[in-house]
């Protein structure tokens, strides 16, 4: 796309969540750079009708079949396509009308559509982090074959990625993701046992979604960035490590193999990543807040606290032992922390849920695409069947 005056058309798949919502700001704030040609949202028909009239996009999914006639209706004297229910997301993806998804899906649901996507050549803004746990050698690979770029949208795996614009010759020795520890940071487990989901859902740096909330506040969502960041980066699993850094200025760093470090630094803002990934290669101008160093200020780092904390554990067992495994701790996740936040489990069962599962079902060295959607099915059920009703 040399010529500047061509916008790049946008798909958002999952543009009702906090991603969605940031990048159609960032959208809203370049209407030369860039057009929306999809919407799609699981079930929030209220707002994503209100998209669709602002935006004007070719298509909108909803995913929830019953809420099909509210939006159509809503939509009916637009030029606007709609479409329904989960098969008509990977249609849609699969049309030649957009040049770069922004793959906003929450969770194990937004890999059917991503693949598609890959398949059918196009550019790849991931805040799907979930896609490339679940199954990370099938995506990469087909990423590959396509010659797709896969852009992360994640603060951290941005952060790398900007760090390694112009290094491609260059061995990376580690890359070092930085956490903030989220709201319970130097808390011990006879706190945590008492946590309610409204305490968990403050995250003290970031405004995010439920399920990555809760994720940043057991540390799950490091462990998951851990095993993204193998398969974004080409990585082995002992290149990856967590430091906390409370004030999340630094959003990672990347050590080569002559000991110097890059680090993408930056006010805590996940528009700036979104803006990053959508305008690749090229750095838009905002009027964003600025981080100023003359602000006395303390940047810290210290060691997870993984006795507290077991999820990174069993994390970096899934990403060492590979297979499977990060699928299904994926899949026993998903469900301890659909159950944490309507109040079904505690805390810390979270993370017991999620190890037992993962003792429970059959390990697969290498897996196909169907024996991933088998494990996420199988681990899915044994977790929900721990759930005391």
């Amino acid at each position: 796309m040399s010529n500047t005056s061509v916008k790049k058309r946008i798909a958002i798949f999952g543009s009702t969540g906090s991603i969605g919502k940031q990048a159609l700001e960032v959208i809203d704030a370049n209407p030369s750079a860039f057009s929306v040609e999809v919407l799609t949202a699981h079930s929030n028909d209220e707002l994503l009708i209100k998209q669709a009239l602002h935006f004007k996009p070719d298509i909108v999914v909803i995913g929830d079949d019953k809420k099909y006639t509210q939006v159509k209706s809503a939509l009916s004297g637009q030029p606007i396509k709609v479409f329904a229910g989960e098969k008509a997301l990977e249609e849609v993806a699969a049309m030649d009308i957009y040049d770069m998804m922004l793959a906003a899906i929450v969770g194990f649901a937004g890999l059917r559509p991503t693949l598609k996507a890959i398949g059918n050549g196009k550019a790849i803004a991931l805040a799907n982090k979930e896609t490339l746990v679940v199954a990370g050698d099938i995506v990469i690979q087909k990423a590959l074959e396509h010659k797709v770029p896969i852009i992360p949208v994640d603060s951290e795996h941005s952060a790398i990625f900007q760090c390694l614009i112009g290094e491609t010759r260059n061995r990376i020795e580690k890359v070092v993701l930085t956490a903030s520890g989220g709201p319970f940071l130097g808390k011990k487990p006879n706190f945590l046992v008492n946590v309610k989901r409204d305490h968990a859902l403050q995250h003290p740096n970031w405004s995010m979604g439920a399920k990555i909330t809760i994720d940043s506040a057991t540390l799950m969502n490091k462990g998951l960035e851990l095993i993204e960041a193998k398969w974004l980066f080409g990585l082995q699993p002992g290149q990856v490590q967590v430091v906390i850094h409370p004030q999340s200025i630094i959003h990672s760093m990347v050590m080569f193999e002559d000991g110097s470090i890059k680090a993408q630094m930056g006010l805590p803002d996940m528009k700036l990543p979104i803006q990053y990934a959508l305008g690749f290669p090229r750095r838009m101008a905002n009027n964003f807040p600025r981080y100023d160093f003359r602000k006395p200020n303390t940047l810290t780092f210290e060691e997870p606290d993984t006795r507290t904390f077991r999820n990174l554990l069993l994390a970096t067992e899934a990403l060492n032992k590979g297979g499977n495994l990060p699928c299904v701790l994926n899949a026993a996740n998903e469900i301890a922390v659909f159950a944490f936040l309507r109040n079904r489990i505690g805390f810390l069962d979270m993370t017991d849920l999620v190890e037992r599962t993962m003792q429970e079902l059959p390990f697969i060295e290498r897996p196909t695409l169907e024996e991933y959607f088998e494990s996420d099915g199988e681990a899915r059920n044994f977790a929900a069947s721990l759930i005391k009703l």
